[in-house]
């Protein structure tokens, strides 16, 4: 089993569609292990609604694809900005500084990462894939992505702009020569954007759906909690639209995507 122990959270690291169904006594290993949860996502793409899903895109068709308005937002795009991989030092030399002013932009304010966490991240964590739009006329680098590549798809993992460049559409064209890349020259399955967003501390989910058509893929969602913490969950849970703790407040949403 690919599951790993991240912010407490027992979760799976491995492409979506090859997640399992646990039961409880696999839940219960991990936890005997540590950490206070497992969430385990299973039955990817199974075609009926519930309280969970990832925002993936299975085809490109190019320009044909988009809207005429979104046409001329990625040309505009692509005038401002040069989009290409990009190396690992590459991110370690330019990245912070686009990172920590995403995250001091975002609607819901986020822990900003000291730069020796950046660091850490890229130099100690998993092997990723890089691009970046570098704006062509002084080169600085607008936004990044990091993008985790498996034989059959590609997690778009990480994706962040500086918010004074969003004007200038950074994103429109990453995203557009990132789906090309992996969509139509490498003939990967699917790019995903990740799972449901439990903080919404970011637009990007509801973008990439208006703007690239990417979509939901179904699944089914299951929590397992430590005792003391199931216990909790189920006392707040009625009340959790008034719980001020916006870290208590993401637990209670994410187990009422477990009851849709």
């Amino acid at each position: 089993m690919t599951f790993t122990l991240y912010k407490h959270a027992w979760l799976w690291t491995g492409p979506e569609y090859e997640e399992p169904r646990l039961c409880r006594a696999d839940c219960k290993a991990l936890l005997h292990k540590g950490g206070w949860l497992v969430r385990n996502t299973y039955d990817f793409d199974c075609g009926e609604e519930t309280g969970f899903w990832y925002v993936v895109k299975d085809s490109f068709e190019g320009m044909e694809e988009l809207s005429s308005k979104m046409r001329n937002q990625l040309r505009r795009s692509m005038a401002n900005y040069t989009f290409r991989p990009m190396t690992r030092d590459e991110l370690l030399a330019m990245g912070y500084e686009v990172h920590r002013a995403a995250a001091e932009g975002y609607k819901v304010k986020a822990c900003v990462p000291t730069e020796e966490d950046f660091r850490n991240e890229i130099i100690h964590g998993p092997e990723n894939e890089y691009w970046g739009s570098f704006d062509k006329a002084d080169g600085h680098l607008a936004a990044f992505a990091k993008n985790i590549a498996y034989e059959q798809m590609c997690d778009y993992s990480v994706m962040k702009a500086r918010p004074d460049d969003l004007s200038r559409y950074p994103y429109y064209g990453l995203i557009h020569t990132m789906n090309e890349h992996y969509l139509k020259e490498r003939g990967m399955k699917y790019v995903n954007d990740g799972g449901r967003s439990i903080t919404e501390h970011s637009n990007i989910q509801p973008f990439l759906m208006q703007k690239f058509h990417f979509r939901k893929a179904y699944c089914r969602i299951n929590i397992v909690y430590q005792p003391w913490l199931a216990v909790m969950v189920k006392a707040l849970y009625p009340f959790r639209k008034w719980v001020p703790v916006a870290s208590v407040r993401s637990l209670l949403r994410q187990e009422e995507m477990t009851r849709l």
